[in-house]
């Protein structure tokens, strides 16, 4: 039976092939007797595991060698507290805010530093980008932190801001956990990046972290021993027991991603996903999309029924056709399609034939 088309915000559609590869090895992996679910995270069999996820991921995302890889717990939301733990050193930090997610994470930075507000899109309603030009960024910063890209309001970095240019030698942190492995990544740019598992990269448990080497060490005291990117570096991300069967589902994707082409693949694909979704949006009397263009996200594509007494109606006939999770953030309300790495451009097609659809027998 054909699966129906997931377009949630996360956690996200995974690869069929991949949970099809999952449910084959949920018992026995690989002859081992054991699902990965029950091996100790210090065992043979799961270090393979580890390893190969590991250099998995610095291929695909071409990590440079001063950097280390951590796969930690918390998601996207605890790092808001573990990176300024970290980075702070109880000082200032500066944070740009073009949507809900940047405004919790400064929100919680708050708790162990002092916050400047370097920009912000909040009067515009999250549907603008700051210009670099236009941030009024403190003397002597601890980081500079962004978020790549907002997926509640659809609003995204497609390319990072160059401190240095900008007379700024703090390190920019990036909270990229909704478009991360969909484009590649100017680490000559970035001190740090975070991100959640569950949008693009496998399910809910594990967190990505990729974290320059001159940075760690820093850790204030009071930072928990299991959060200090030092210990976790030190010990391979085994300081406490790690995600492990998390790890091993983005060992899966990583290896699925690359034989699609790998990253420059797939950013050719979402580019594609995105203009086809856009375009059906922006030649429609009945869609909108309010974001600006030039700051569209290519993953979290948000948008109204400038009716939106049909709303329900238009929910209730996605979900007849297979398309699934498209009701907007509770917070916006609306509509949202998230069209990660795992949904194919067939799928989009599936959408925008439907909008059509709706749009032709409701006027």
């Amino acid at each position: 039976m054909k699966r129906p088309y997931n377009f949630s915000a996360g956690p996200a559609a995974i690869p069929e092939e991949v949970l099809t590869l999952a449910a084959s090895e949920m018992l026995d992996w690989h002859g081992s007797g054991m699902s990965v679910m029950e091996m100790s995270h210090r065992g043979k069999e799961f270090t393979s595991i580890y390893a190969q996820a590991h250099t998995d991921i610095r291929e695909l995302l071409a990590i440079p060698d001063n950097f280390k890889v951590l796969f930690m717990q918390g998601g996207g939301l605890g790092e808001n507290a573990i990176v300024p733990l970290n980075l702070s050193r109880a000082s200032t930090v500066d944070f740009v805010v073009t949507g809900s997610w940047s405004q919790k994470s400064q929100q919680e930075a708050r708790k162990y530093c002092s916050v400047n507000i370097a920009a912000s899109n909040e009067a515009q309603g999250y549907t603008t980008r700051p210009a670099p030009a236009s941030w009024r960024l403190s003397s002597q910063p601890s980081y500079v932190h962004i978020c790549s890209n907002e997926t509640i309001h659809g609003v995204e970095f497609h390319q990072l801001p160059d401190l240095k240019a900008m007379g700024c030698d703090a390190p920019l942190v990036i909270d990229f956990s909704s478009h991360v492995a969909s484009r590649s990544v100017d680490w000559s740019r970035v001190g740090l990046a975070f991100g959640g598992a569950q949008k693009n990269l496998g399910p809910a448990g594990m967190t990505l972290v990729v974290v320059r080497e001159d940075l760690l060490g820093h850790a204030l005291p009071v930072c928990p021993s299991a959060f200090d990117y030092r210990l976790v570096a030190d010990n391979q991300s085994m300081y406490n027991t790690p995600p492990t069967y998390a790890i091993y589902l983005a060992g899966l994707v990583f290896q699925w991603l690359k034989r699609q082409g790998g990253v420059a693949a797939m950013e050719a694909r979402n580019i594609a996903k995105a203009e086809l979704l856009y375009q059906a949006i922006d030649s429609s009397q009945l869609y909108v999309n309010k974001v600006a263009q030039d700051c569209r996200s290519r993953m979290n594509v948000p948008f109204f029924l400038r009716d939106e007494s049909r709303n329900e109606a238009f929910l209730s006939g996605a979900n007849a056709n297979g398309l699934l999770q498209l009701k907007g953030h509770k917070s916006v309300g609306g509509m949202r399609a998230s069209i990660y790495n795992a949904m194919p451009i067939a799928g989009v097609q599936a959408l925008v034939d439907y909008m059509r659809e709706f749009e032709r027998t409701q006027s």
